[in-house]
C-alpha cells in the first residue's frame, strides 16, 4: 500500500506537471520539490568547436595574429627596482616633432556600443597608421591589436626613445593604466627607453619599485622563460599636459632587449584573456573526473554578446536533506578587466577546489560554490582598465534594476538572491588588483549595529595572514561600508544578507613582508592566494572553533590595525574562559 501511495503521487505529478524544469525527492511519501541540475556548457557544439568566437565591437580592428604566452615562474622572486634619485623625467614632445610610427583610431567613432561581431573589423596585414620611413632598420615596429592589447601611439622622439599614448577605456576619456603591446624589429644590447605620457592617477606603485613586464618569443622557444619583470630608470611623475582640465603623469623606463629581431611583448601585469579562460575551462569540462562535480554554464551574455560564465562546484550525490544542509560560498573576479592578477588568483582557487586531495574533496563535501571567473568579459577582450562597454564601472552598478545594460551584474545579483533563498551563503569574495599598495588584503563590511556580529568580519581576513604570512597584509584590510561604494558586490551582497563578504584584492606590484620583502609577485605567489582561500575556508567552518577563537582573541588583545576594537562580541562573552585558556597555547 505504502509503495503504490508514491506512486499515484508520482504518477500524478508527472501527468499534470507544466514545466520539465523540476524534480521530486520522495521522503515519506511526501514529494518534495527541486530544480533539475543544469546541463553541461551549453555553448560547446563540439569538443573540436568548443567555444563560440569572441566577439569584439564592430569598430574594433583587429589582427589575426594569435598571440600566446607560456605560463613560467622565475626560479628567484624579483627585487623591485631601487630608485638611485638620478632618474630622468622625460617631458612631452609634441608630434610635429616627432615621427608617429603606430597610431590606432580609438575605436569609439559613436559615443556608445552599437553591435558586435565575432572577431571585430579586420585589420589588413599592413597595419596600423604609419610613416614612410617606420621600417628603418633602427625604428622599433609596434602593435597591440590583439585580445586585451592596449596601445593607442607611438611617437619616435629619439633614436632609441619612443613615447607612448595609451587608449582610454571604450566610451570614456578616461582610466588609462593597463598596457600590452608587442615590439618588433629590435636590437640587442641597445638600451631603448619607453615613456607612457597620458596616465591619470596621481600616485602608482612604479614610484615603490614596481617594474614592468617583458615576454620574449625566442627566450619562450630557447629556454622556456616567461614574463619577466625588467628595466632601469624607472620613474612615475607628473608631467605639463592636462586632458579635459586633468593632470596627466607620465611613467618612464629603459630596458636592453635580450635577442636581435625577436617578438616581444610589454604589460602592466600578466595578461589572463578572455580565450584563456575558455581554455581552462574547456580543459575542465573534458576532464570527466573534474566534470562529475562541476557544473559549468552560461549566466548571461555580455552586452557584445560575449558568454558570461557560471560555475556550480559541489561534490554529487546524497539524500535530498543533505544536499539541501550545504552551505554556499560565492567567488567572482575580474569585474575589473585589467586586473589581470585577478584572474591568476582565481586559477589558482579553481586549481585547489577541482582537484584530488583531501581538503579539495573535503571542500566539494561541505559546501556548494558558485563561482563567476569573468564577470566582465567585453572589458578584458578590448583592453579596458575598468570599465564595461557601457563606459561604466560595472563596480558600481551590482543594484542596477538595467538588466538589458549591465547584464553581467545583474544576473549575478539575481543569481545569489535565489541562493540565498535555497540555502544559507557562508562567505561572498571578489578577486581584484590593487594599483597603490603592496601586498594581498581584503576589504570587508562592519556591521555596527549589531553587537553580536562585531568583529566577526576580521576573522576571515586574520586567518589569511596566518596561512600568508609572506604576502597577506592584515594592516591594510579595511571594513568600512562608504557610502561611494554602495553600489560594490561587495557592500550589495552583504546587504543582500551575507555577513562575510569581501573584495579580495592583491597588489600588481609584490610583498613587502617576510622573507618576500621587496619582490615582486610571479603567477606561481598569485595562484597560490587561490590555494590559501581554500585552506582558510576550511580553517574558517571548521566544526572545531579553536582557531576561530584564538583569532578572536588576537584582535581583541592586539586590536586591529584598521579600526580599534571595544570589546567583546556579545556571543562570545560566555567563551571567556575557553579564549583564555587559548592564550596560554
Amino acid at each position: 500500500m505504502y509503495f503504490c501511495v508514491i506512486f499515484v503521487v508520482s504518477f500524478n505529478v508527472e501527468k499534470y506537471l507544466r514545466t520539465r524544469q523540476l524534480l521530486f525527492d520522495f521522503e515519506g511519501g511526501r514529494p518534495i520539490p527541486r530544480l533539475r541540475e543544469p546541463l553541461d556548457l551549453f555553448t560547446i557544439p563540439s569538443t573540436s568547436s568548443p567555444f563560440q568566437g569572441v566577439r569584439w565591437p564592430v569598430e574594433c580592428k583587429v589582427i589575426c595574429d594569435k598571440i600566446h604566452h607560456i605560463e613560467w615562474d622565475p626560479p628567484e622572486p624579483e627585487p623591485f627596482y631601487q630608485q638611485t634619485g638620478h632618474e630622468r623625467t622625460p617631458m612631452p614632445v609634441e608630434e610635429e616633432k616627432g615621427n608617429i610610427i603606430y597610431c590606432i583610431d580609438s575605436a569609439t567613432k559613436t559615443s556608445y556600443f552599437t553591435r558586435s561581431r565575432v572577431g571585430g573589423g579586420r585589420e589588413p596585414k599592413k597595419g596600423a597608421t604609419s610613416c614612410a620611413n617606420s621600417q628603418a632598420s633602427s625604428t622599433l615596429s609596434f602593435e597591440s591589436r590583439f585580445e586585451s592589447g592596449n596601445l593607442q601611439k607611438a611617437v619616435q622622439v629619439g633614436v632609441y626613445d619612443y613615447e607612448l599614448t595609451l587608449r582610454n577605456d571604450m566610451y570614456t576619456t578616461k582610466h588609462t593604466q593597463w598596457f600590452y603591446f608587442r615590439v618588433r624589429n629590435m636590437k640587442a644590447g641597445v638600451t631603448y627607453r619607453f615613456t607612457i605620457v597620458n596616465l591619470m592617477k596621481s600616485s602608482s606603485l612604479y614610484e615603490t619599485g614596481m617594474c614592468p613586464l617583458l615576454y620574449s618569443d625566442l627566450a619562450a622557444w630557447l629556454k622556456g622563460e616567461g614574463w619577466r619583470h625588467v628595466g632601469s630608470n624607472i620613474r612615475y611623475y607628473r608631467n605639463d599636459s592636462e586632458k579635459g582640465g586633468k593632470t596627466l603623469y607620465s611613467l618612464t623606463w629603459t630596458l636592453q632587449f635580450p635577442y636581435e629581431n625577436d617578438t616581444c611583448y610589454l604589460a602592466h601585469c600578466y595578461p589572463y584573456t578572455y580565450s584563456n579562460l575558455q581554455c581552462y575551462l574547456h580543459g575542465m569540462i573534458s576532464d570527466p573526473a573534474k566534470a562529475a562535480y562541476c557544473k559549468v554554464r552560461v549566466l548571461c551574455r555580455s552586452l557584445a554578446g560575449n558568454s558570461v560564465y557560471a560555475l556550480t562546484i559541489t561534490a554529487p550525490g546524497g539524500t535530498w536533506q543533505e544536499r539541501r544542509s550545504k552551505r554556499a560560498v560565492v567567488v567572482t573576479a575580474r569585474v575589473h578587466p585589467g586586473e589581470t592578477n585577478g584572474s591568476w588568483m582565481m586559477q589558482g582557487f579553481l586549481d585547489f577546489l577541482l582537484g584530488e586531495s583531501p581538503d579539495a574533496r573535503l571542500l566539494r563535501e561541505t559546501f556548494v560554490f558558485k563561482v563567476v571567473p569573468m564577470l566582465n568579459p567585453d572589458g578584458v577582450v578590448v583592453g579596458n582598465y575598468r570599465c564595461s562597454l557601457t563606459g561604466c564601472d560595472l563596480n558600481r552598478n551590482y543594484r542596477t534594476l538595467l538588466r538589458d545594460f549591465f547584464p553581467c551584474v545583474w544576473y549575478t545579483r539575481n543569481m545569489v538572491k535565489r541562493l540565498l533563498a535555497e540555502r544559507e551563503v557562508v562567505l561572498y569574495c571578489d578577486f581584484h588588483g590593487h594599483s597603490r599598495k603592496n601586498n594581498v588584503f581584503m576589504y570587508g563590511c562592519n556591521d555596527h549595529k549589531d553587537a553580536s556580529l562585531h568583529l566577526q568580519e576580521r576573522i576571515f581576513p586574520l586567518m589569511m595572514s596566518k596561512n600568508a604570512k609572506d604576502k597577506f597584509s592584515f594592516r591594510s584590510c579595511k571594513f568600512k561600508v562608504q557610502k561611494s561604494k554602495e553600489g560594490t558586490g561587495r557592500i550589495v551582497m552583504w546587504r543582500l544578507g551575507i555577513r562575510n563578504s569581501y573584495t579580495m584584492e592583491s597588489t600588481f606590484g609584490g610583498s613587502t613582508l617576510g622573507d618576500r620583502k621587496g619582490t615582486h609577485f610571479s603567477i606561481r605567489d598569485l595562484k597560490s592566494m587561490g590555494y590559501l582561500f581554500c585552506d582558510t575556508l576550511l580553517d574558517f567552518c571548521d566544526p572545531d572553533t579553536t582557531k576561530v577563537l584564538y583569532i578572536l582573541h588576537t584582535i581583541l588583545t592586539s586590536g586591529s590595525n584598521s579600526t580599534e576594537s571595544d570589546g567583546l562580541p556579545v556571543h562570545l562573552l560566555n567563551c571567556s574562559n575557553k579564549v583564555q585558556y587559548l592564550t596560554n597555547l
